[in-house]
């Protein structure tokens, strides 16, 4: 019972964060008590995606590592870059601006590993590439933010180095300390590690909403523009890049697509509420329940377009087979 209801929070993610968030925007006051654990929320995703890494997630960086360099080099030049764009063209604000900035320098996504496996993609490539992006995080995206922000808000990158370890990287590691040393625990725990981060997901967005719920109605639409705009170009440079610059297979520019366009939102707005003014945490709520619904919907259209791909092909065959049938006879 308890498996089937972490199934069904897991699958309906995109909706129940916006439901969350929804109730974060009419309970301001409430739901502000929830930011000062932002920390051990993002912490308990990492220690989760700790848990089930092992060495076979570095596997792919040595046979196919151009591959995982494109998607890395996607992820942390490019994805600043549009939000810098992004920003200038809508003329934000320096926190807002800087926001949108943070959030572009992040690591990729926790959920872009579960959109890659709803999408038919290659799941083994996009867990490798999500963990490549989270443990370069604490030494690229203080100095990358650093260098497009410093003219906007005051930016204490070495800070940010420290934060970004002890609230990622110590907890993956850590998460994979556990898995080698307690493999029977880990076996049992594992099942319930996506509701866990589910839960911990919204937790975040719910406190970024609500620190700037008075926000929200003045500058929301903007923002929102923005988010739509970072997220899409994102997804679609990350694939088309991937798919026809470089020619690669399918189900692997899926992979890349989802680690360029999904962000981590909620590293964002511990890292907002640590060093930056409130509002800046703003792109990075309504990115996080953005992605997730644009996600899921590509995830859908990709497994539509391989189911629609395999039954055309088996159409295909059967003929073949009969006349082969029938020549050998």
């Amino acid at each position: 019972m308890l498996l089937r209801a972490c199934a069904v929070l897991t699958r309906f993610f995109p909706l129940f964060l916006v439901i969350f968030s929804l109730l974060a925007y009419a309970t301001p006051a409430q739901s502000k008590l929830l930011a000062p654990g932002v920390p051990f929320y993002i912490g308990t995703v990492m220690l989760a995606m700790g848990l089930t890494m092992g060495l076979e997630d570095f596997r792919l960086v040595f046979s196919r590592p151009v591959v995982v360099l494109l998607a890395i080099a996607l992820r942390y030049v490019l994805m600043p870059l549009i939000a810098l764009t992004v920003t200038r063209l809508l003329h934000l604000g320096p926190a807002l601006a800087a926001g949108f900035i943070l959030v572009g320098c992040c690591p990729s996504a926790v959920a872009s590993n579960v959109m890659t496996f709803l999408s038919r993609g290659n799941t083994a490539l996009s867990v490798t590439i999500s963990t490549c992006n989270t443990i370069l995080a604490p030494f690229l995206t203080p100095w990358i933010f650093l260098l497009l922000a410093h003219s906007l808000v005051p930016v204490h990158a070495a800070a940010m180095l420290f934060d970004i370890a002890r609230i990622v990287l110590l907890p993956v590691l850590a998460g994979v300390l556990i898995r080698l040393t307690l493999k029977e625990l880990v076996r049992h725990i594992v099942p319930f590690l996506p509701a866990i981060s589910t839960i911990a997901l919204i937790l975040i967005v719910m406190a970024g909403v609500a620190l700037n719920a008075t926000k929200l109605a003045s500058v929301g639409l903007i923002v929102f523009l923005g988010v739509v705009l970072h997220n899409g170009l994102g997804l679609g440079i990350g694939f088309f890049t991937a798919r026809r610059i470089f020619r690669l297979p399918q189900a692997d520019s899926q992979a890349v697509a989802f680690e360029v366009g999904m962000e981590n939102t909620g590293l964002a707005i511990a890292l907002v509420i640590a060093h930056l003014n409130p509002a800046a945490a703003l792109p990075a709520a309504i990115f996080g329940a953005w992605h997730n619904i644009t996600g899921s919907a590509a995830a859908r259209f990709w497994a539509a377009r391989a189911r629609s791909g395999a039954q055309a092909a088996g159409a295909v065959d059967q003929p073949r087979l009969g006349a082969e049938r029938e020549v050998r006879s």
